[in-house]
């Protein structure tokens, strides 16, 4: 994951959600140098995300889907843990009905008004 923590690679990685490049087709669209696309590469390639290939006299880069694979896992598992955590802390938070605290301006027909006299007594 600490390969992703750098904004031009996430870039990078962008770039070839869209099928394989080479080093200079992924410099024309980043605000860096084909030098250090190819230093951002080899991070992304060590860590299993990118994998590159021969192609006459290019190299290509590609997404690995395997390692994309293992960071949608560990994000799924970090979403399913939070969704977890705020389902707890929801359910803690919800008041639970005390009869003791009821609300004065709630009628309960059930309750005897000690100072509603019967009609009929009078």
């Amino acid at each position: 994951m600490a390969a992703l923590g750098d904004p031009t690679r996430q870039a990078i990685v962008e770039l070839l959600a869209g099928g394989p490049r080479a080093v200079g087709e992924i410099a024309r669209d980043l605000p860096v140098s084909r030098p250090a696309v190819s230093q951002h590469l080899r991070v992304l390639k060590e860590a299993g995300l990118v994998t590159d290939r021969q192609d006459g006299t290019r190299r290509l880069y590609q997404l690995n889907p395997a390692g994309a694979e293992a960071v949608r896992g560990y994000l799924d598992r970090l979403w399913n843990q939070a969704l977890v955590a705020f389902k707890d802390a929801a359910e803690r938070d919800v008041p639970t009905h005390d009869p003791t605290h009821e609300d004065p301006t709630h009628e309960d027909p059930t309750h005897e008004d000690p100072t509603h006299e019967d009609r009929e007594t009078r």
